[in-house]
């Protein structure tokens, strides 16, 4: 072979020479009408002939994709291959594919200016269709071996990884485990690849070892001897690589998205997950802690061999947070158990744990190994499960892990880095540990571990307010100190293990070091020169930010409920600082009074006193308002029982009299007023903020306006309407016992209720009034309003007040100020006055309040207001910026207007047909407009308007499918009369919500269908328009639950949709249960007669498609067992419910064999 001479003759032939001798010519295909250049130029003429072909330099892309099928198609069994000799096909191959690549790398990467979608589409093309040439493993080891484009290694390695998946039964057994061995070897010689080529060349070893796992083709044991071996060498190099290997061996066994798409099935998938987690888990976490012990010994590390000590902690924790499959293994039922059976040694109970531990100590310094190691850590705090034979071990576990946590942690300074993972252990052991363990362990033990997590929440929370001075990206401490106040609500809320008082001076110590992050000096250390760092002068808060009662409303919630576990120490602070602070505000508004009085024209105010009274007051008010109330979200909001018990447990010492003259004199001093020690403290609590709401409105009167906080305004409403929620006019009758106090001043016809509801409507007034330019606070104004009116029994104290009546009437006559308000604010407004007026009524009232009449004007005001928008919007071109977003405002406002009407009771859609003929609503005859005129004449406007961009809208595409799923179940007759364009829509949003929507939009599509197909099956008209699109509904939902991976909770509306489907397009001749007979007629080999059950063909062509015997078979006993009843599918409900029950089943059994990646 070394006088070897190629050439290419003018006929397009490679023709050789060997020794002297001239083989005959070998026919290469070219593309039609191209010239080669001339005759007998050598191959590398050739090739860069190829090369300009394939780049578009000569020929057009149609040409050159026949230039690429053309050397693809050459591969080592084809009889071309057999006329070339090996070396020279080697040779045209790498030559071509390295000369493509130095080309067309510009094409992949170039920037979108200067290589056009075909070109780089084009480039794209020539790599997939070499991956997909057959047995291309000898010229792809040749390519490795020879080539030194990192992107041809690439391409080369994923070629073996497809190929050998994709010839697997072809291959044999020797021949695998010769490429499995020569991929191993080839990363081991050469150190310096490329990260990335080597990672792929390693996947497709573990490509090949996934593959062969189950037919046992594979020899793990012999893998993990080598690993082994590469660990043992000592060279950091090479233990790189072994971490690599099994770093592969863990993606690609996981079943996650990690998993690479190697076209077999999910139940393939999950069962080598299964056998990987059983047989090979556990030898891999072995290794990897050895390796961390071993390194963890060493007194220094150099910089390499740090790099792959955090690679094998990174290991450590990618095996501990394994997502293990139950042994019962169902596709749609996985989840995860921490069943690491094998990290319980039998050394001891935590003898893992301190492994990890001793390597957190090492390294815990370094801030990226540290928050692995702490990772690992979390891990092993979570176990649970089968891991534990018995309470007694678990137990035991427990004991020595918080042992020797809390010998890592004392007597050191947490790092940075710890935090969040110190943090996310204690959770753990918290949250995932029965509580009967967790008291179980010694009384002393458990006694400093509380004791730990109380010193460490106020030292992180100290921290996090720093963070937060410091305006920091990384908020480390926030993150973990908000984890650590969970695990305290875990603790506190449970009676039944720790017995009252319990966590008292815990929660006493947390609550005040919360208090105090949140004073200014000197109760307090918020922005005080600390650390190095100075306070702030001047704090400027966006308009973005995030109001402090919604970014933080978690840690309020905890904080608010350590504060009424101690509401003894916690309720009598708050008072105290609140009365302080407002008795402060009050004297500084003065002072500034006086000095405007006596110098007008005097320069600026400093306000550093008053910003630091308003920003105390701020957070005080915060904290009240959840140690008071709960956030009640679609719940019955209730007074907390511990603020219930601590009123009625001091009841026997509080004056009535004097607690109600506090309560009823926001103006005065509670300590001006004799007897004030003998009050009830929760209203004394709440008059100290009733006190604040004065002085701001004794300010306003002042005109002091301009010296007032907003914020202040915004909190004060905001604490009023969650109080008012809860507090005001008690239902007696929702607890065991009422605290007197509360029942005397906040009941049912007293007087207490009916003063401070007009002293809150008042306040809503006012504001109204004084903040209509902020938007935010007359916001909240409103919502308080709203909740003085949305309960009777509050709305008919309101409209007693005859300011209700003057905001009534100042609101329709568009008087200034409210006309000012924002629009969103007056609709808010207008919500409170109609709820009032309601509220008022019996309903014989609002059936005579509810005309006909009347409701005809409502219907023809919507229905001109549709018609105005049609008229100026239908085939108006925008071309403003905003018109996309003016638009999507328009048409949700629209589609609610519609869902609205047609979720009222008293909507009749008879006589309808004129609006699906096209005709004007009203107008074909003298009747009325009805509430049906106005929802299909607005679905006949807004069907046509709606497109792929605006429903990528996520708010406007729930609206719009949540309307015509309205429209289906309420009156499916009426859709086939749609006029034909509105109908094909119809249809189309219904398929697109089907196959490219949210989970949510698929399963109101589903629910869709389901009453269109009731409605064919009654009709009972097979050539209707709507009985044909059926069909194609029927194949999308067969093909969503055999075909596709779909999130569970899709799965009851789609198998109802299906089995409504099923009996709609079944033979009228021929039972759906003849196919059970037809089946396994087909499956002797006999042919099928003509069959009109369109689920029968479905099956049959899936069947067809199936070219395993094992899974054809399963498939076919499984689709026998669904229609085993020898009754025909009806709408029957009986009926309906076990075929579902039998899909499920069918569904568990195969869903997994038809599911590919």
């Amino acid at each position: 072979m070394q006088n070897l001479f190629f050439f290419l003759n003018s006929a397009g032939a490679i023709i050789y020479k060997v020794d002297g001798v001239w083989a005959d010519p070998v026919p290469l295909m070219l593309p039609e009408d191209s010239t080669p250049p001339s005759s007998l130029l050598p191959v590398k003429s050739y090739l860069l002939f190829f090369k300009q072909q394939l780049t578009g330099t000569c020929f057009d892309a149609e040409k050159q994709m026949r230039a690429v099928e053309a050397v693809s198609s050459y591969s080592e069994d084809s009889s071309s291959a057999d006329w070339l000799p090996r070396v020279m096909y080697l040779k045209c191959i790498v030559q071509l594919i390295e000369g493509l690549k130095q080309g067309d790398d510009k094409t992949m990467q170039a920037p979108p200016s200067m290589v056009n979608n075909e070109q780089r589409q084009h480039a794209e093309h020539i790599f997939l269709s070499f991956r997909k040439s057959k047995s291309p493993f000898a010229v792809c080891k040749h390519i490795l071996e020879t080539s030194k484009v990192d992107y041809v290694l690439f391409q080369a390695a994923t070629a073996i990884m497809e190929a050998v998946v994709r010839e697997w039964i072809l291959l044999e057994k020797t021949s695998i485990e010769s490429l499995r061995t020569f991929l191993l070897t080839y990363v081991l010689q050469r150190p310096n690849l490329q990260k990335y080529v080597r990672e792929q060349i390693l996947l497709a070893v573990a490509v090949i070892v996934k593959r062969g796992s189950l037919d046992k083709s594979i020899d793990c044991k012999s893998i993990f001897h080598e690993v082994s071996q590469l660990i043992s060498s000592g060279n950091p190099t090479v233990q790189t690589l072994a971490c690599s290997i099994l770093t592969a061996l863990l993606s690609e066994f996981s079943s996650s998205s990690k998993t690479s798409n190697i076209g077999l099935s999910m139940e393939f998938h999950g069962n080598c997950k299964r056998i990987f987690q059983e047989d090979n888990l556990r030898q891999i976490f072995m290794l990897t802690v050895e390796v961390l012990q071993e390194f963890s010994r060493r007194e220094n590390l150099s910089a390499q061999m740090s790099s792959v000590f955090q690679r094998y902690l990174a290991l450590a924790n990618q095996v501990l947070s394994w997502n293990f499959l139950p042994p019962n293994y169902i596709l749609l039922m996985s989840g995860p158990l921490f069943q690491l059976t094998w990290v319980i040694s039998t050394r001891h109970p935590g003898y893992q744990s301190d492994r990890i531990t001793m390597v957190h100590r090492k390294i815990r310094e370094d801030t990226d190994m540290a928050q692995d190691s702490l990772q690992c850590l979390a891990q092993l705090a979570s176990l649970h499960g089968p891991v534990f034979p018995d309470e007694g071990s678990q137990v035991d576990y427990l004991a020595h892990f918080i042992e020797g946590l809390l010998n890592t942690i004392n007597g050191i300074e947490i790092e940075d880095s710890e935090a969040v993972g110190i943090s996310s252990i204690i959770s753990n052991l918290i949250t995932v540990f029965p509580r009967n363990i967790l008291t179980a362990i010694p009384n002393e033990l458990f006694s400093s571990f509380v004791n730990c997590l109380a010193h460490l929440t106020c030292s992180f929370g100290r921290s996090a307010a720093l963070e937060e001075v410091l305006d920091k990206d990384d908020m480390v401490y926030m993150e973990a100190y908000d984890k650590l106040l969970e695990s305290w609500l875990t603790l506190v809320q449970d009676d039944k293990h720790f017995h009252k008082g319990f966590f008292t001076q815990h929660a006493v110590q947390v609550f005040n070091s919360y208090i105090q992050c949140h004073l200014a000096a000197p109760d307090g250390t918020r922005n005080l020169t600390a650390n190095g760092v100075a306070s702030r002068e001047e704090e400027e808060i966006s308009e973005l930010q995030e109001d402090d009662r919604d970014q933080f409303c978690d840690q309020l919630a905890s904080v608010g409920m350590l504060g009424r576990i101690a509401a003894e120490h916690c309720i009598p602070l708050l008072t105290s600082l609140l009365e302080d602070r407002v008795t402060r505000l009050h004297g500084q508004l003065q002072r500034h009074q006086q000095q405007l009085l006596a110098s007008p024209a005097s320069g600026t105010i400093d306000n550093k006193v008053l910003d630091d009274l308003y920003e105390d007051i701020h957070w005080l008010i915060l904290v009240t308002g959840y140690l008071l109330a709960n956030d009640t979200q679609g719940e019955t909001p209730l007074i907390p029982p511990e603020v219930m018990e601590y009123s009625i447990k001091h009841s026997a010492e509080v004056d009535i009299n004097t607690t109600l003259q506090i309560l009823g004199s926001p103006g005065e001093k509670a300590s001006s007023i004799p007897g004030y020690n003998r009050t009830d403290s929760v209203i004394r609590l709440l008059s100290a903020i009733l006190r604040v709401s004065e002085v701001e409105s004794r300010a306003i009167r002042a005109n002091l306006t301009h010296l007032l906080s907003p914020q202040m305004g915004k909190d004060i409403v905001w604490f009023l309407k969650r109080w008012a929620k809860t507090y005001l006019l008690v239902d007696e009758k929702l607890y065991d016992q009422i605290s007197l106090p509360f029942s005397t001043a906040f009941g049912a016809d007293t007087e207490g209720s009916q003063w401070i509801v007009g002293y809150l409507l008042e306040k809503v007034i006012s504001n109204l009034a004084v903040w209509s330019s902020e938007q935010d606070l007359a916001n909240d104004t409103v919502q308080l309003l709203v909740t003085l009116v949305e309960r009777r029994e509050r709305a008919n104290l309101v409209i007693q007040c005859e300011n209700w009546w003057n905001l009534a009437k100042q609101f329709a006559r568009r008087s200034p100020p409210l006309h000012y308000l924002s629009s969103s604010v007056q609709r808010t407004l207008m919500k409170a006055l109609v709820l009032g007026g309601f509220a008022h009524m019996d309903t014989e009232t609002k059936q005579q309040y509810w005309t006909e009449a009347k409701a005809m004007n409502l219907y023809e005001a919507c229905l001109t207001l549709l018609q105005v928008y049609s008229k100026n919007n239908l085939g108006r071109q925008r071309i403003d910026v905003t018109a996309e977003e003016d638009q999507y405002q328009d048409l949700l406002l629209i589609m609610e207007l519609l869902t609205n009407l047609l979720s009222k009771e008293f909507i009749d859609f008879s006589d309808t047909d004129e609006v699906f003929r096209g005709h004007e609503p009203g107008q074909a005859t003298n009747r009325s407009v009805s509430a049906a005129d106005v929802v299909l004449y607005g679905v006949n406007l807004v069907l046509p308007l709606m497109s792929q961009d605006l429903l990528k809208f996520p708010s406007l595409c729930n609206q719009y499918y949540k309307l015509i799923t309205f429209i289906c179940e309420i009156f499916p007759e009426k859709i086939p009369q749609l006029p034909e364009d509105l109908f094909k829509s119809l249809m189309y949003s219904l398929e697109l919500g089907m196959s490219s929507m949210s989970s949510d939009v698929c399963q109101l599509c589903l629910e869709a269908v389901i009453p269109l197909a009731e409605q064919c099956a009654k009709a009972q008209e097979t050539d209707s328009t709507l009985f044909l699109a059926t069909r194609h509904f029927l194949k999308m939902v067969f093909d969503m639950l055999v075909l596709q991976k779909h999130n569970t909770e899709m799965t009851t509306a789609a198998c109802e949709a299906f089995y409504t489907l099923v009996c709609l397009h079944q033979s009228t001749d021929i039972a759906l249960s003849t196919s059970v007979a037809l089946l396994k007629t087909w499956s002797d080999g006999q042919a099928l007669p003509g069959l009109e059950a369109e689920y029968s063909e479905l099956v049959e062509t899936l069947l067809s498609t199936q070219q395993d015997p094992v899974i054809y078979q399963r498939l076919a006993d499984a689709f026998n067992k669904l229609t085993a009843s020898s009754t025909p599918p009806t709408l029957d409900r009986k009926q309906k419910m076990a075929f579902l029950k039998s899909l499920e089943e069918f569904m568990a059994n195969v869903g997994g064999l038809l599911c590919v990646k």
